[in-house]
Formats: C-alpha cells, structure tokens, sequence
C-alpha cells in the first residue's frame, strides 16, 4: 500500500467511527502544487486513545501531543489529534497542548500558511483558515499571525523558511524575511543534529544555490556556516576562475547538482573550504595546501553538526582527491587505476566535472579519465593478487611493515602489466628485496 493510499484509508477509518478527519500540511501544499508529496499526514478529532483503539498496532511517536504513526505493508503515516499549543519555553516544543475539535485551531498553530492547508480527500474540498492558497498561487512563504512569534517557539522555523523557498522557488514574504534576519542568532540554540537534518534537505531536495544564497540574506550562513561565507570575496586567479571569487564558484558548482547524495552536495560545498585560510598573492594568487586545509576545516565543520562518519569520510575524500585530475595524463598506469577504483568514484567524477564547467570549462582530464574507465575491465581495476603475506613468510620473511610495501609494489607491477604470474610476483620480490639497503632488508629465519 502507497503512503497516499494508508492516508485515505486512515481517513474513510476515522470518518466511519463519527471523527472528523483531514489529509494535512505539507502533503496538501505539494498536492495543490502538482506535486508529489514525500510523506502524508492526517490530522483529526479523535483523540489519542481512540486513535490507538482504532489503530492498535500504531506507535505513539508522540502521545504528549496526540501523535501516533500508522503502518502498513511498508507505508507509515502520522496521525495527529488537533490541538492548540501553549507557551514556548525552550525554543522547540510548546510547554503544554489542548487537543481541540475544530481543524481551525490546529491551521492557527503552525509554522507557515502554505503548510497550514487541509485537504478533503473524498470530496475535494480544502480548508484554508491562513489564506495558505493565496499565498501558494503567489509563491510565497509567509508565517502565520506574527513572524516573530512563530519564530521563537521554534527556532528551527528559521532553517525551514529557507528550505520551502528555495525547494518550491518562492519569495519570502517581507516581514517574514525582516524577523528571520532579527532573529537569525536564535539557531544557535538548536541542537546540532536539527540544523544538520535541515541543511542536509536543503542541499539535496533542489533549489541549492537559492537555498545557500537565502541562507546568507538572512544571516543564517554566518551562524552556521561561517567557513562558507568566508569563501565570500575570496579573489581567484582570472585565467583559472573567470566566473570570480570562491563564493560565487561554488555556488555556480551547487547549481550544476541534479538529485545529488548528500555526500556529493557536501563535497560541493567544501571542495574548496581551505582556500579562504590559504589565500596569497606571490606573482599570481595563490592557495597552496588548500586541499589539505580544506579536509581539516570540513572535518571540523561536519563533526561539530554531527554527520554520520561514513558521510565525513567520502566528503573528506571528496576534498582531498579533487585536484588530482590535473595529473591523470601523467600518473603511472598503477596509480590511475587505484585512483579510478577509490569507493563511490562517480561522485569524484561529477564533483570535478561540475568544478570544470564553473571556472575554466575545459573538461579534458575529465575525459581522460572516462575513456580509461571504459578501456579497463573491472578484474584488471582490482585484481586478484598473486601472493599474499603467506607466501612472504613462506620465503623465509619475517612479518612486519615491510610487508604491506612489498605487495602495494607487486600490485604495482601487476597493475602496470609487467607481472602476470605468481612465480613472477616471487621472482620480484627477491630482486626488490635485494635492491634495499642491509638496514631495509627482512630478518633471516
């Protein structure tokens, strides 16, 4: 069953047992948009424990608030009481909630107009208390009542005023975006995991460049990206980066991403993060170590809004490994395939193609590297070894460093074509042996 179909099935189950009962927020927003929505929720009278007598296997999710999860065969929906919230007190959630039974008082309590629509879906009808299809039809984002108010009962609101505009194209309404700019400090106060999820959605549900560009309008860049907008002036070297400083390259890169990993958006974004610190003017700019300064501050900046590891580490990777598509016409043949076979290499790829295209256009390394791509078969990427530490020992080779540099070395000559066999692998490895100074070479047995 499709998420669309457990909501209205939800529906007819709630309407049948005398409740009233409402597709609601931002499924409806999409909807009206010809959209398809993500997720569903259902809003309705019955309170939380008829919801779980007519949905017993549901989990309360939220049974503070009258919210449970619905699910069946895969789908899940949310199903929430109406309710009216009390004072704010910490910035996130209301102190206390009245379960209501009019659909009026619930519109009235959330964040904006646009996700405060409820839908009908048996008869069609939609009910609008905020003029929400106004401001739908005229690409607005605007907050219910008072900006301010619906801003400091959650701060979050800021980050996701920043997410609908730059994901539907809308236009922040003026005295929304005047106390988004007032109030931008307040995300501080968020925790990092929060501000994480929403700036991962922003990076990777559309609309990127608007996003980070909104971001910095409202003074939510400096607060939670200022590696970011230290890119912002940042002058490049003309005949390299025509387009100009760091800031408006990378935001000509973000707006090349089409449904992007969040890794790869990430790496985007902080591809060049290190050359801001590294900036200097001898003969010509300069911004030497700026990809290993880059790795440094994006390790930085991802674990203080608490990434996974493994999204920190293929972004890391991302940064570290950019510029080498310079050298790909020259690296040894060894080289060349070990850097085409790093895990998730098509994200390398894009990465330095979206870099080309933002600055000098020249996609020749990019190329070079995808005709080797389709040149090599995959055994001969990675293939099987022909010795192992075994077979050193097994020669009378004590265990230790030297190990792992001699079979990288093997692999090198196997790579490079120049070993096929495993007599041949041992053959080296006595004349690679012998080649070490005494103080290099393995103990005797």
């Amino acid at each position: 069953m499709t998420p669309e179909l457990l909501a209205r099935s939800i529906v007819d189950r709630l309407r049948a047992a005398g409740h009233t009962a409402y597709l609601v927020g931002g499924c409806v927003r999409d909807l009206l948009l010809g959209r398809t929505p993500n997720d569903f929720d259902v809003a309705t009278s019955a309170r939380p424990d008829e919801l779980l007598r007519l949905f017993p296997r549901a989990d309360r999710v939220g049974a503070h608030f009258g919210v449970v999860l619905v699910h069946d065969d895969g789908a899940h929906v949310e199903v929430a009481t109406f309710r009216s919230d009390l004072e704010y007190l910490d910035g996130r959630h209301p102190e206390a909630v009245r379960f209501e039974t009019d659909p009026r008082e619930d519109a009235l309590r959330r964040d904006f107009t646009i996700n405060a629509l409820l839908f009908d879906p048996i008869t069609g009808e939609v009910l609008d208390f905020t003029d929400g299809r106004a401001d739908l039809d005229a690409k607005i984002v605007r907050a219910i009542g008072d900006p301010e108010t619906r801003f400091r009962e959650d701060h979050l609101r800021l980050m996701r005023a920043v997410r609908f505009a730059a994901r539907l194209g809308f236009e922040i309404e003026p005295r929304t975006f005047a106390a988004m700019r007032r109030l931008a400090p307040l995300i501080q106060t968020v925790s990092a995991e929060r501000v994480r999820d929403e700036l991962a959605r922003i990076l990777t549900e559309g609309g990127v460049r608007r996003g980070l560009e909104l971001m910095d309008a409202t003074g939510l860049l400096h607060e939670v990206l200022p590696e970011i907008e230290a890119m912002k002036g940042v002058e490049q070297p003309p005949e390299f980066h025509p387009e100009g400083d760091v800031w408006t390259h990378t935001l000509i890169m973000l707006e090349g991403l089409r449904n992007p990993s969040l890794e790869l958006a990430l790496g985007v974004l902080l591809h060049d993060v290190g050359k801001p610190p590294t900036f200097r003017v001898a003969e010509r700019i300069r911004f030497d170590g700026h990809v290993e300064e880059g790795v440094k501050l994006a390790h930085a900046l991802l674990n203080r809004l608490r990434f996974p590891n493994h999204t920190i580490e293929q972004v890391e990777a991302l940064i570290a490994n950019h510029m080498k598509f310079r050298e790909t016409p020259h690296m040894r043949e060894s080289t060349l395939k070990r850097f085409i076979r790093m895990p998730d290499f098509e994200e390398h790829m894009e990465l330095h193609r979206l870099d080309c295209l933002s600055s000098h256009g020249h996609l020749d390394n990019y190329e070079f590297v995808r005709r080797k791509q389709i040149e090599v078969p995959p055994e001969e990427l990675k293939p099987k070894p022909l010795i192992t530490g075994d077979d050193l020992i097994a020669q009378g080779m004590k265990p230790g460093p030297i190990f792992g540099k001699l079979l990288h070395e093997i692999e090198d000559a196997q790579l490079e074509g120049r070993i096929t066999t495993r007599e041949e692998a041992l053959d080296l490895v006595g004349q690679v042996v012998n080649l070490r100074p005494i103080g290099n070479r393995p103990a005797e047995s």
